[in-house]
């Protein structure tokens, strides 16, 4: 059988991760000299609690090579066969270990998939190849799946500061800048892998508004699409966004879920997404 691995950046409901024994690495998160494993040793209420107290802001990195071993060889020496999907190669060095782990398994039939995403944009990847494999697809026929769902995904995101994202680099200081003076909002989407700052407006309200309608925009309101609400400590405004997604879109499946602390690291609290693709 094909069974699934990702990392923990890719933000799948625990109840679906456990109905299609679906496998986790988990991401490295460093406070000062001291590094944990998402999830393993650093749960959420500790994290931001920790982000609170701790003077600099924590980083994260990719697990090693190691980890990867770790969860591959027994589903190997039990006969399965391994697609590995993990998010965006363009800011996270998750695939290239997902690829040395594999050649350090060279008897082992395994596919590592880029996902040129973030949070339930892998998420949503990783489902489609989980009941794909259920269905008893071979592995060819899933990476196709697998392509044409990440050629027609999209992802918009707005952060509530620029403070995280400039730390990581993703946005130069005299934006920083501009922002905090201004209270310009910036909308970032997901462009091949990267993210990209493309637009600023000038509030909250108004940055929530325009990723419901650049969502509309790339995948329509009539055709039945997947929706995914992504966010960082604002429950009720996700809440609120998945209500309103559900009255505009066909939608046939949505799920709100908490952004990984591994990606919180680089959009801080209050960052808020949606993910959307056409069945």
């Amino acid at each position: 059988m094909i069974k699934i691995v990702t990392d923990s950046t890719a933000d799948v409901p625990e109840e679906l991760l456990e109905r299609y024994d679906i496998r986790l690495v988990p991401i490295n998160i460093q406070f000062g000299t001291e590094t944990y494993q998402e999830g393993i040793d650093i749960d959420r209420p500790t994290f931001f609690r920790m982000l609170d107290e701790y003077p600099t802001i924590p980083t994260s990195s990719q697990p090693s090579p190691g980890q990867f071993v770790d969860v591959y060889r027994p589903l190997v020496e039990d006969g399965h066969s391994i697609i590995s999907l993990h998010v965006t190669s363009k800011h996270s060095g998750t695939y290239q270990s997902a690829l040395l782990a594999k050649s350090m398994l060279p008897e082992a039939d395994i596919e590592v998939f880029d996902s040129l995403s973030i949070s339930i944009g892998t998420g949503y990847q990783v489902l489609a190849a989980a009941r794909a494999a259920q269905e008893g697809k071979s592995m060819g026929e899933i990476i196709e799946i697998l392509e044409g769902i990440r050629s027609r995904m999209y992802l918009y995101l707005t952060p509530a500061t620029l403070k995280y994202l400039q730390k990581s680099g993703r946005v130069g200081k005299l934006a920083g800048a501009l922002a905090s003076l201004l209270n310009v909002k910036p909308i970032i989407k997901v462009e091949d892998g990267t993210l990209e700052a493309f637009e600023k407006v000038r509030t909250r309200s108004k940055s929530l508004d325009r990723i419901v309608e650049l969502t509309a925009e790339a995948v329509g309101t009539t055709d039945p699409v997947k929706l995914g609400v992504s966010h960082a400590e604002v429950p009720d405004e996700a809440e609120e966004l998945r209500e309103r997604l559900e009255r505009t879109f066909n939608c046939d499946e949505m799920h709100v879920v908490d952004l990984a602390c591994s990606l919180t690291v680089h959009g801080g609290p209050g960052i808020i997404g949606i993910i959307s693709y056409k069945v």
